[in-house]
């Protein structure tokens, strides 16, 4: 489908702008940092930061692998050659993770340069792709945007609209996020540690927050909240009618 395209472009698109855009402003304040501050300053996650838009758009291709057949009912024809639902859903998982992976990757990468350049130019810390950090967020930052893809694949096979799966997406991975800083004492520390986007995010940062989880713990936070839905939209599509 062109819209496939299309998210993937706008994607790479928002990344690398957001990346050019934090590295400049990051960097320029970096100088007017408190020493507290500028020890915490962290060049990896400044410039990744574009994975806040990038993994709508991944959700979202993820979504339009189930939805957009529901919308087209061409899904009865998809079930009535392929039977085995498990088959066609587990299909379709396979064939998401090997587009979302490589191209989650080159996002990553392509805002790690441009953002890593736009902190040098300014005059503040940056990383350069020979630190294990670097490749780790890159690598990293990748696999999170393939498992949100998953996640979206999962909630479109459950929810079976697209403006209903693309809510939730927001819902799920931006606004709660947002607000996870207001929410009252231990509600907020444990979202703000344990909410899947929030936890699997920690994968693309170089400053180690000892009260959040490391960054290989939140990836996995994040995974296995991606498994269990993924577990359940099996258990759906298979019960429930075309």
């Amino acid at each position: 489908m062109r819209s496939t395209l299309y998210v993937i472009l706008g994607a790479l698109a928002f990344s690398m702008g957001l990346a050019a855009l934090n590295g400049s402003s990051a960097g320029g304040e970096y100088v007017r940092l408190s020493p507290a501050d500028q020890a915490a300053f962290d060049p990896l996650a400044t410039s990744l930061r574009g994975y806040l838009v990038a993994q709508i758009a991944f959700g979202l291709l993820g979504g339009l692998v189930m939805t957009s057949e529901y919308g087209a009912r061409t899904i009865v024809a998809t079930l009535t050659s392929v039977p085995h639902r498990a088959r066609v859903l587990g299909s379709k998982a396979a064939v998401l993770v090997g587009v979302a992976l490589p191209v989650g990757v080159l996002v990553s990468l392509a805002g790690f340069l441009i953002g890593q350049a736009s902190l040098s130019g300014a005059g503040a810390p940056h990383l350069g792709l020979s630190d294990g950090a670097a490749l780790r967020g890159i690598f990293g930052g990748g696999v999170y945007l393939a498992l949100a893809g998953l996640f979206g694949l999962a909630l479109g096979a459950v929810i079976r609209s697209t403006t209903a799966t693309v809510t939730t997406l927001f819902g799920v991975m931006l606004i709660v996020q947002a607000f996870a800083p207001a929410l009252p004492g231990a509600v907020g520390d444990w979202v703000s540690k344990f909410w899947p986007p929030i936890a699997g995010g920690r994968i693309i940062t170089a400053f180690r927050n000892p009260e959040l989880l490391s960054p290989w713990a939140g990836l996995a936070v994040m995974a296995g909240c991606v498994a269990a839905l993924l577990a359940a939209a099996f258990i759906v599509f298979r019960e429930r009618d075309a």
